[in-house]
């Protein structure tokens, strides 16, 4: 999709002047820091975030501490939409994967630029529409591809929304964002290390070959791609 400079966000930059102009006395600009919760599951969501650049992670809390990540954000759509509109509590924990920046709305606003457009309205559908589509591919790539095959999917996902082939991430994030044990992630990071596909040193990890990883990574990444593509563009 096609930005324009009026800014980084996708969704923003998609929008059509007159529905732009319906949020833009209210947008704040603000600093995603790195592992900040932007709100709680079972919370009510208080404001609605538009990524100009770092991820955040919708995850899952269970009971024992675990997190498992349902999808992943960043310049291209929105966070804590759907929350925001119908008034009810988030059914995710938002947190940021990697620090970057957003615009930023409280949710008083929001909902009545949603009122007041039809054209808005649709937007936002759309975009929701591509975060149930990667929740429902991670569910279903959870319980079905080996580990190795989800990392390279993570990290291809990770590089599109950052722009960038080397990132900061932990063992202990990793291993939450891929519901896997901690150990398991170094195993899983050496093994495409091994392969030529990555380096992996210290929380960091550079892709080094993007074609080998594509090929390692399993069908969930095509998959998400295609829909994103066929709904936003």
């Amino acid at each position: 999709m096609a930005k324009s400079p009026r800014s980084p966000n996708n969704f923003l930059a998609s929008l059509s002047p007159s529905d732009f102009k319906l949020l833009h006395p209210h947008l704040t600009l603000i600093e995603l820091g790195n592992e900040a919760v932007l709100f709680e599951s079972d919370a009510n969501v208080r404001n609605v975030y538009f990524p100009h650049s770092g991820i955040i992670s919708l995850v899952v809390p269970l009971s024992g501490g675990q997190m498992i990540e349902a999808a992943m954000v960043g310049h291209d759509s929105i966070v804590g939409a759907s929350s925001a509109l119908d008034g009810r509590v988030s059914l995710n924990k938002g947190i940021v994967q990697l620090p970057g920046a957003a615009s930023v709305v409280s949710v008083a606003p929001f909902r009545k630029a949603a009122e007041q457009s039809d054209t808005f309205r649709t937007a936002l559908i759309r975009h929701e529409q591509v975060l149930f589509v990667q929740a429902q591919q991670s569910a279903a790539c959870n319980a079905t591809h080996k580990v190795e095959a989800r990392l390279a999917r993570w990290l291809l996902r990770a590089r599109d929304l950052s722009s960038d082939d080397t990132m900061e991430l932990t063992q202990e994030f990793l291993s939450q964002m891929l519901g896997v044990q901690r150990t398991h992630v170094s195993t899983v990071a050496q093994s495409l290390q091994k392969l030529g596909l990555i380096n992996y040193n210290r929380g960091r990890v550079q892709i080094t070959n993007l074609r080998g990883l594509r090929k390692e990574a399993c069908e969930c990444y095509a998959v998400v791609k295609s829909h994103y593509d066929r709904l936003l563009n």
